[in-house]
């Protein structure tokens, strides 16, 4: 081999390398961009409350205390993140030897001037009066010397505070979490029907469909709100079953009559939003028990939400199958061209079955999430996903034209969908101008797929031609 040919084919290897790094990993980088974007867009002052507040004054204020013991008013207000703050500030204070707690004001001014009265009516006085950023603002603390003359050296101290991001908030990122769950699971079954070459219209009326079927079977046949753990898992079993079986429906249509996806899922869309509202009478169902939200709003370990943890295993053993399982290369071996996966040995017809039925089974679950996070059951529920999860699995990569695409990706996809929308929301973008975004980004998904298959075409150039 030459000079020029080896410097040739080391030019083509990197190229190789760089377009399989992009294919791979280019989504993760966009999803990183994005949060990095919003990350800047909503720094913010952040003023620390609840238990963390507390605990952080509560460590500034025995690193500021000298050796005498200092007289401490808590003054908080009545929701419950500052009873928090009441309670875990007066528990570190009393715990510490170093403070007495001279009294724990929840609730409002009056109530602080109030308490503030008794202490100097009764002989004593305060040498701190511990707020947090609200409270600390109030008016009845402006030139407290001069309204109460006893406490001149009375000092209010509250939290300090810090910038952050509040997309980076705990809270915000377990809310971006939560909101794409139900979509998640879906996608997982819309990435499969999509490799095969197919489409699926239906999960979003599935979703409403099996939210009513489960409620409404927890109500009538399972004990209403005293129904058992038991009761609540066969109903939901049952309502994800009779969304798996109509996802077999569909997929019978599209496998033994080769009627076009789309046109059978649109169809299925419209019966099961009619079924739904027909089961529930138009209505929603709220007849469940409070322990039904476990799997929707219920937090397993390290703080994760269950639906999350729920959506992640889902997630690993889809990525089995695609990667370890006949099953899953014969998928891509259908999408990639049916008529040679038959020649092949592939099943085809039980192959197009299975995806079809896994993507209604798996919406019948997301119906079930749906239903936990409300605690109630609705024929309005799931509206307008079919095009979030399509919208997901497309700017994950994969192909409308099939064969292409993979479960993880999908899973990116899903959070970049999220991401932008919270975002959104966190830096007052008005609802309209959130879908014309989300209509360019769906677009731009579509616009780098078409020209990332060109540029391979362009690349392996004589080879593809000759194929």
């Amino acid at each position: 081999m030459t000079s020029a040919q080896e410097t040739t084919a080391h030019r083509t290897s990197l190229k190789s390398v760089f377009s399989r790094l992009a294919a791979d990993y280019g989504m993760l980088a966009a999803l990183v961009l994005l949060c990095l974007f919003f990350s800047l867009r909503t720094m913010d002052e952040q003023h620390p409350n609840g238990a963390e507040g507390a605990n952080k004054l509560a460590a500034e204020l025995s690193r500021s205390a000298g050796s005498r013991t200092l007289r401490v008013l808590i003054v908080a207000r009545g929701n419950d993140e500052d009873r928090q703050f009441a309670e875990t500030l007066h528990s570190r204070l009393q715990s510490s030897g170093r403070f007495e707690v001279a009294g724990t004001v929840v609730g409002q001014p009056l109530e602080a001037r109030q308490a503030m009265d008794r202490i100097v009516g009764a002989g004593g006085t305060l040498d701190l009066i511990a707020c947090n950023h609200t409270t600390g603002a109030w008016p009845v603390f402006d030139k407290l010397g001069e309204k109460i003359p006893e406490l001149r050296e009375a000092k209010v101290v509250q939290p300090r505070s810090h910038r952050w991001p509040n997309f980076l908030k705990a809270d915000n990122l377990r809310n971006v979490a939560n909101q794409i769950v139900v979509i998640g699971i879906l996608a997982i079954g819309m990435t499969l029907v999509i490799i095969t070459g197919g489409i699926d219209l239906s999960v979003g009326s599935l979703i409403a469909l099996s939210a009513v079927v489960t409620t409404l079977l927890i109500r009538n046949a399972a004990g209403g709100e005293q129904a058992g753990v038991v009761g609540m898992i066969l109903c939901s079993l049952a309502a994800i079953g009779a969304c798996g079986a109509v996802g077999l429906f569909s997929g019978a249509m599209v496998t033994f009559f080769a009627i076009p996806p789309f046109i059978v899922t649109l169809g299925i869309m419209l019966v099961a939003s009619g079924l739904a509202y027909i089961l529930a009478g138009g209505q929603s169902i709220y007849q469940v028990p409070a322990s039904f939200i476990w799997l929707g709003r219920g937090t397993a370990v390290f703080g994760l939400p269950n639906a999350v943890v729920l959506m992640l295993v889902l997630y690993a053993a889809a990525h089995v199958l695609r990667a370890r399982m006949a099953l899953g290369r014969h998928v891509y071996a259908v999408g990639g061209n049916k008529e040679a996966a038959r020649l092949s040995g592939v099943p085809v017809g039980r192959v197009l079955l299975f995806v079809y039925t896994a993507c209604g089974a798996l919406a019948g679950l997301g119906g079930v999430i749906t239903a936990s996070q409300l605690r109630s059951g609705s024929p309005t529920y799931g509206l307008m996903y079919e095009l979030y999860v399509i919208a997901a699995v497309v700017v994950g990569g994969a192909s409308l034209a099939g064969g292409e695409g993979k479960v993880l990706g999908t899973l990116i996809g899903a959070f970049i969908i999220a991401v932008i929308q919270n975002g959104m929301n966190l830096t007052n973008v008005e609802s309209y101008t959130q879908k014309v975004v989300l209509g360019v980004v769906i677009l731009g998904a579509v616009l780098l797929d078409m020209l990332k298959k060109q540029g391979r075409l362009a690349f392996f150039g004589r080879r593809t031609k000759n194929r």
